[in-house]
């Protein structure tokens, strides 16, 4: 009888758990639907085969010198600074010209040398002269005398070319400005042993001002044939809002080996533009494919390898997603060649957390009275 209701006991334990595992389930609730997410959307339309770019250019003199000096010495003095205005024939750098006047003098000594033997030879070749007609001397005699006095006029015709060569290098010792601007670049300090042809400075002439900016190799196709044409881009100073109208001067034939990208002039005349001044110039170029719909970057996603984009249904805010494929990367833009058509709705904020069906909102930003607006862009 006892181990009937020791069995009995042990039974009813056991059936505990599951008693427990039972009631749990019948009380648990039901999971709550997931909420409903705000997505921000964007209609997208047609943007044809052009799309307009934004390059950062500079604003420059239309000349720039190098200025060097034509001989080699030490630099004394220097009398001009950066940014200082100039005027024609103003002297901007001294070298020291104690050598090159030495060399001068010395030109000048070899020079009255000559003068002296070829006056003499001239006067040799008359008294000679008047010898043969008498008949004292022969005429072997006469012919050395004449080639002793053309000799010498050489010898004087060369002298006087290197005394005039000499007289010039001392006057290089003072490096004057070519024409009037003003100094962009100082590369030489008082003291400095400069070689002949070394930029010392750099002059940028008063005139006409370019922009001058750089685009990638691939443009140049695009670029090249809006050279010469007036009005074909449009600069924008910093801090400014206005477009002016500007004209390709010129562009690189070959792209830069280090950048790889094609330096390009534009003409902006020289009204407001100041030297260094940053800009923006701007130019309508083809893209890459014939035609397409352009929508933001950030409203691709990827998904197996694939760019996708989120297409959202206008009637019941369910988006789809859209396998896509892309041609040409501007900015922060994107030109899609084919899986999209204009007109419709895509999903611009939020597309790496959407799943296919989901149900979404459009997201409506707060109003300043407290309502909300819609949102979609």
């Amino acid at each position: 009888m006892k181990n009937n209701l020791r069995r009995s006991s042990r039974s009813a334990w056991a059936l505990v758990p599951v008693v427990v595992v039972l009631l749990a389930a019948c009380s648990k609730e039901q999971a709550a639907p997931a909420p409903v997410r705000a997505v921000r959307t964007q209609l997208i339309t047609e943007t044809g085969g052009a799309l307009a770019r934004e390059y950062a250019a500079d604003i420059r003199a239309r000349t720039e010198s190098r200025l060097s000096f034509r001989v080699a010495g030490k630099v004394t003095s220097r009398l001009v600074e950066l940014g200082q205005t100039v005027r024609p024939g103003q002297v901007l750098v001294q070298l020291d010209p104690q050598d090159l006047k030495l060399t001068q003098e010395a030109a000048r000594a070899g020079l009255a040398a000559a003068e002296a033997q070829a006056a003499q030879a001239s006067a040799d070749l008359k008294r000679f002269s008047e010898l043969k007609a008498q008949g004292f001397i022969s005429a072997a005699e006469l012919d050395r005398h004449l080639t002793n006095h053309k000799a010498s006029e050489a010898s004087l015709r060369q002298a006087r070319a290197q005394a005039g060569v000499q007289g010039n290098q001392a006057s290089y010792a003072a490096l004057s400005a070519t024409a009037a601007g003003v100094i962009t670049q100082v590369d030489v300090e008082p003291g400095q042993v400069v070689n002949a042809g070394m930029p010392v400075l750099t002059l940028a002439h008063d005139g006409a001002r370019d922009a001058v900016f750089s685009v990638p190799e691939d443009m140049g196709p695009a670029v090249r044939p809006l050279v010469g044409k007036t009005g074909a881009v449009k600069v924008r100073r910093w801090g400014t809002s206005e477009w002016v109208p500007a004209t390709v001067r010129e562009m690189a034939a070959a792209a830069d080996p280090a950048s790889r990208t094609l330096l390009v002039k534009a003409d902006v005349g020289r009204a407001g533009y100041e030297l260094g001044q940053s800009a923006t110039v701007m130019l309508q170029a083809p893209v890459r494919a014939a035609a397409g719909v352009r929508i933001p970057l950030h409203a691709l996603a990827e998904r197996d390898g694939k760019s996708v984009v989120w297409v959202l249904d206008p009637k019941t805010l369910v988006v789809q997603r859209q396998p896509v494929i892309t041609a040409d990367v501007v900015g922060n833009s994107v030109l899609v060649t084919k899986g999209l058509t204009p007109g419709q709705e895509i999903v611009t904020a939020g597309v790496h957390v959407l799943s296919p069906g989901q149900q979404v909102k459009r997201y409506q930003a707060p109003a300043a009275d407290g309502s909300a607006s819609s949102a979609k862009l």
